[in-house]
């Protein structure tokens, strides 16, 4: 059985709907700025570093200069309210060192370049997400999460 581990921090998902730790990247879903029906699917690699934004569609960020965009430094900050500094730091292997306690201080700390990636995966895995917020209330078992362990809620 696998403990599901409650937010470090509440988050608000206006500005990152979605956020996990999976396929060894940090990885989500950031709205736009200036565009409120644009998303950015945005991704840290593990270990190697390699980080992208691009739109769902795989338009490039124009914030993507050299270094991690705004996106992206979203992306960590919600990461770091969801996970804790030290999981994320951990996941993507990098010394959070002293005082780091942001998504931007531990991106600052990665030796990152910018590597193109496929967005679909991540955006697929968003919509998802969002189907299970359109399905009505119930205490009936889902096919699909029948493995995650029983909280005892509806008792």
């Amino acid at each position: 059985m696998v403990a599901v581990v409650p937010p470090a921090r509440p988050r608000k998902l206006a500005k990152v709907p979605f956020v996990e730790l999976a396929d060894g990247r940090l990885q989500g879903v950031v709205s736009s700025g200036s565009d409120i029906e644009r998303v950015y699917v945005s991704s840290v690699t593990a270990g190697d570093h390699a980080y992208h934004c691009s739109t769902n569609n795989n338009r490039p960020c124009g914030g993507l200069r050299g270094a991690p965009c705004k996106h992206l430094e979203s992306l960590a900050d919600e990461a770091v309210l969801q996970y804790g500094v030290d999981r994320v730091a951990r996941y993507l292997r990098v010394d959070a060192g002293d005082g780091t306690q942001t998504g931007v201080e531990l991106l600052s700390r990665l030796d990152a370049r910018h590597e193109p990636t496929s967005a679909a995966v991540v955006f697929s895995r968003f919509l998802r997400h969002l189907a299970y917020l359109e399905l009505p209330a119930s205490t009936a078992v889902l096919p699909e999460l029948h493995w995650f362990p029983s909280t005892g809620a509806g008792r």
